[in-house]
Order: structure tokens, then C-alpha cells, then sequence
């Protein structure tokens, strides 16, 4: 009797580790009973990567292979568009910003492009063979006026419409795998091999570098509405910063569900919920400052990695998409 309950033993705790193993182990987060969001098929196998609007109707969408979509119905339908480019070249759009009329569209390799009617027309602006890393973020400033971000960290202005830039840091912080930047032009940003992370604020001459938390790689880092950090590392874990003045001052981890998908990102909406996006289709959303979490059950619908949020106005939200991978994405439909 004594051998067959350890045989039974054994078992059990071989089923646990290859569970454990196959990422099967989930703790019983519930299911929302209804959800802000509803699927678009973009019908391409272009990764969608930005969007930007010129107005409440009037935007644009970027990504992988060439790919610009226009919307003119806040982002409900979208519509090809086409870039005067090289045909031999297979660009990677991956950032867009408007400010108005004036807008801008960074992408890789090497590529800027430049309008001031709305996107009716656009002009590529060639950049300096010695410009450190590839345009990953841009920012539209004003008339002719815009910040460009590399993926090295490199920070430049422009306030002719592109024709001069000024360096805004005199080092660049490495290679990276996650670049954000604040409101007020703050930036930071996750390494390529997620084993650190770096802040730099407008006025300091380099970024400042900071050890990550745990054992655990880096995913992203981002900008809560009030200023304050978030990060999302391997392991399905979230950290937030507790003080605004310490980069380095993080809570405990929480982990609300381990799926054997790690999280890419996280967003705020304007009622104060938040949200967390990562791999195969996984869409969480907290209520209560992180506390419980409850699973979104459009997401199901669109199996896709969701990378990226993008909350065009955290004050009014206006528009609010979750991008995914080859031409899915999810809409806010309860803004319209």
C-alpha cells in the first residue's frame, strides 16, 4: 500500500512539473462580463506598429512592410495608401505623430518623412549617414517642429521642418529593445537584452542607467498618467514605480495570471482602469489599482500577440487601439 502511494505521489508531482513547464498553470483570474473593445481586420499580413490622427475622424496607421492604412471615420474602416518609395526597399514603418496638420512618419531603414497638409502629400527628408541608430520615435511639436528618438537613444529637434537637427543628449543610451517618452519630454527605455533600463530628462547631457529589479529580463517600461513608472518583465510580471522622484523605488511584482505568455505592454483608460496586452491573445484589465484583474473576452477573438497600446489622448480619449500582429487589432468601440 505504502508503494503505491508514493508511485501516486510521484505522478502527481511529475504532471504538476510538466504542466509548470508547458506554461499551463494559470491562477482563476474571472472573465469580464462585457468589453470596451471589438476586433478589426485589417486584412494584410503587415504588423500594425502606430496611429496617429489629425482630427476626430481623420488618421493614419503604420507597419511592417510598406504598410499605411487612412481612416476616415475615427479608425472604424481604413483604407490603402501609398508612400512615394523605392519599390526595392521594404520599409518598416514603426512611428507616426500628427500635431494638426503637421505630421511626420519615422521608420526603418533610415527613413523620414515629412507633411503639412494632413497627409495628402508627404516629402522624405534624407537623413545623416552618421546618424547614431535607426529612427524608432517621432514626435510632432508644431508647425515644421518635431523630436526624433533612434533606437540607440540618440534625441534630435527639428524646428525647420527637417532641414537642421540639434542633439538633445551628447551620449546615447545603447541599443534598445522599448523607447517611450512622457508628456513633458522625459524618455526611458528597456536595453536590447532587457538587462537594465535608462531614464534621461530634458536637460541632462547623458541617460542615466538603472540595474533591473529581479533575475528577470526587462520587457517594457512606460509613463503612468501621473508621471509615475510601470514595467513589465519575463515571468508575467508587473511592477509599478511608488515614487515619483526614485526610478529605482518599485512595488512588489503581480503576477495575475501565468499562461506561459508574458505581457508587451500596458495602458490606462480615462476611467482610470488598467490595462495589460501580451502574447496570444491575452488582455487583462485591473479596476482597482492592480489589486484584482479580471480577463477582456473580445481579446479571444483576435488570437494575436498584442504588442502595443495607443491612447492618442489620455485626457478626452478620443482614440484608443491595441495593436497586434499580421493586420488584427482591437478598436475602443465605446468611444463612439
Amino acid at each position: 500500500m505504502n508503494s503505491l502511494i508514493k508511485s501516486l505521489a510521484k505522478l502527481a508531482l511529475v504532471v504538476c512539473i510538466g504542466f509548470g513547464l508547458g506554461g499551463c498553470v494559470t491562477t482563476k483570474v474571472p472573465t469580464a462580463t462585457a468589453s470596451p473593445w471589438q476586433v478589426i481586420d485589417l486584412n494584410t499580413q503587415a504588423n500594425p506598429l502606430d496611429i496617429a490622427f489629425t482630427s476626430a475622424n481623420h488618421g493614419f496607421l503604420v507597419g511592417s512592410n510598406r504598410l499605411i492604412l487612412e481612416s476616415n471615420d475615427g479608425g472604424a474602416s481604413w483604407n490603402e495608401r501609398s508612400l512615394d518609395l523605392p519599390e526595392e526597399e521594404n520599409f518598416r514603418l514603426i512611428s507616426i505623430a500628427f500635431d494638426g496638420d503637421d505630421g511626420w512618419i519615422a521608420g526603418q531603414p533610415g527613413l523620414l518623412m515629412h507633411t503639412t497638409d494632413a497627409g495628402q502629400n508627404w516629402t522624405r527628408l534624407f537623413l545623416d549617414t552618421k546618424l547614431p541608430g535607426e529612427p524608432y520615435l517621432i514626435t510632432a511639436l508644431g508647425p515644421n517642429s518635431a523630436e526624433l528618438a533612434t533606437n540607440v537613444g540618440a534625441v534630435y529637434r527639428t524646428s525647420d521642418g527637417g532641414g537642421s537637427w540639434d542633439a538633445e543628449v551628447s551620449d546615447a543610451a545603447g541599443a534598445t529593445r522599448d523607447l517611450r517618452r512622457s508628456p513633458d519630454g522625459a524618455y526611458v527605455s528597456v536595453s536590447s537584452l532587457g538587462n537594465f533600463y535608462a531614464t534621461w530628462d530634458p536637460g541632462q547631457p547623458v541617460w542615466q542607467v538603472h540595474q533591473r529589479v529581479s533575475s528577470q529580463r526587462l520587457q517594457s517600461i512606460g509613463y503612468q498618467p501621473d508621471g509615475r513608472l510601470w514595467m513589465v518583465a519575463r515571468g508575467a510580471q508587473i511592477r509599478f514605480n511608488e515614487d515619483p522622484s526614485d526610478n529605482e523605488n518599485w512595488s512588489k511584482p503581480i503576477i495575475p495570471i501565468t499562461n506561459g505568455y508574458g505581457y508587451l505592454d500596458m495602458a490606462w483608460s480615462d476611467d482610470g482602469a488598467i490595462w495589460a496586452s501580451g502574447g496570444n491573445g491575452t488582455l487583462l484589465v485591473s479596476r482597482d489599482e492592480g489589486n484584482s484583474w479580471e480577463r477582456d473576452p473580445e481579446s479571444v477573438q483576435a488570437p494575436t500577440n498584442f504588442t502595443r497600446f495607443v491612447f492618442d489622448d489620455t485626457e478626452r480619449q478620443q482614440h484608443a487601439f491595441l495593436l497586434g500582429e499580421r493586420g488584427l487589432m482591437l478598436r475602443w468601440s465605446a468611444l463612439t
